[in-house]
């Protein structure tokens, strides 16, 4: 762009032109959809687990959502581990990354993917790269709002 007056030189419009013509239009429409339906299988999957827990090992509707969510997670880092999930990622976008597989899935992606610097170094320290601050906040935010609670149970307000 030209200093004096911020319009593009012919040049420049010249490649934008180019540039324009040469960009792939994205399905907007089309991706949000198969991310929509993707997540929605994962949320039947896990309510079909919870069912399970609840009708063959006695849970409750209370107690069963633990365990179905540790299922989930444990099934995410098996499916990555083996290299499915990472199709299922490429395929449905942030209808597999949204769901809690998602967070299970970015655990073993980065043990698996610094696993040839050894367990402490490698995997040990990268593990928790995007989980880390994930658990942080959880944690963090959980304590914030028991507090809360038990400073307003104290005060009867609750």
């Amino acid at each position: 762009m030209s200093k004096q007056n911020n319009q593009p030189t012919p040049e420049q419009k010249v490649y934008q032109e180019f540039e324009q013509r040469r960009e792939l239009q994205r399905p907007v429409w089309k991706n949000c959809t198969i991310a929509f339906l993707v997540g929605g299988l994962f949320c039947i999957v896990g309510q079909a687990i919870q069912l399970c827990y609840i009708h063959f090992l006695n849970f409750t509707e209370v107690t069963a959502g633990n365990p179905t969510v540790a299922t989930m997670i444990f099934l995410s880092m098996l499916l990555t581990g083996f290299g499915v999930y990472d199709r299922i990622g490429q395929f449905a976008g942030a209808g597999s990354a949204v769901p809690v597989t998602g967070f299970g899935n970015a655990v073993i992606a980065a043990c698996i993917e610094h696993r040839t610097e050894g367990f402490v170094l490698g995997v040990g320290s990268n593990m928790f790269k995007l989980a880390g601050s994930v658990i942080l906040f959880g944690v963090f935010s959980a304590f914030v709002v028991a507090l809360i609670k038990t400073i307003f149970i104290q005060l009867g307000g609750l």
